[in-house]
């Protein structure tokens, strides 16, 4: 059922809020939870070209995940116009071939060799919130929205348990992931 975006940017706006008051070192523990539930879910294990996101407005941070499996070939957004272009980072130099980019989101320097999406096994996806049927609510800028429609591979939507919700505002265009993962729960929708 359609919703207006108000209703979307409310929710979200509240969302942001109740996140950003979760203490640091809360935080912290939560995203090392989390980075735990993801390596010992199945399809983790299986998957070798990973797309992944780095931590913006205290996400779930997913760094202690890559740093364990460095010989998995990581991949991360840069936006470019309204698109995501995803490349390949070599994470033994993670902080050299990374800058801060639009909206001041890390993200891997211009020239960093492109991933290659038709091989992409498993998709870390940030978000807002999720539902249990699968829908994400992003930030608004429709990033994610644009580029999931004709991506490969299983998309996780990595969220902290406290934003799994039962029902979020959906629209025709929402794309509804495989997965989510929490630091309390993992498993396919």
């Amino acid at each position: 059922m359609p919703n207006s975006p108000q209703t979307k940017k409310q929710l979200r706006q509240s969302l942001l809020s109740q996140r950003r008051q979760i203490p640091h070192q809360i935080w912290q523990q939560k995203s090392i939870d989390l980075c735990d539930r993801i390596a010992n879910l199945p399809i983790f294990q299986k998957s070798q070209n990973i797309l992944a996101f780095t931590s913006f407005r205290q996400e779930p941070d997913l760094s202690s995940l890559w740093q364990r499996f460095p010989h998995k070939t990581w991949g991360f957004s840069r936006c470019l116009e309204k698109d995501l272009i995803w490349h390949q980072v070599a994470i033994a130099n993670f902080e050299n071939n990374m800058r801060s980019g639009a909206f001041g989101i890390l993200e891997p320097c211009h020239d960093s060799p492109l991933m290659d999406l038709e091989k992409i096994d498993l998709i870390l996806i940030p978000a807002v919130a999720c539902d249990r049927r699968g829908y994400r609510l992003g930030y608004g800028g429709g990033f994610y929205d644009r580029w999931l429609p004709n991506s490969t591979g299983i998309k996780a939507g990595i969220i902290f348990d406290e934003f799994y919700l039962d029902t979020l505002p959906s629209d025709i265009w929402d794309v509804p992931l495989n997965a989510i993962v929490t630091e309390m729960y993992g498993k396919p929708i």
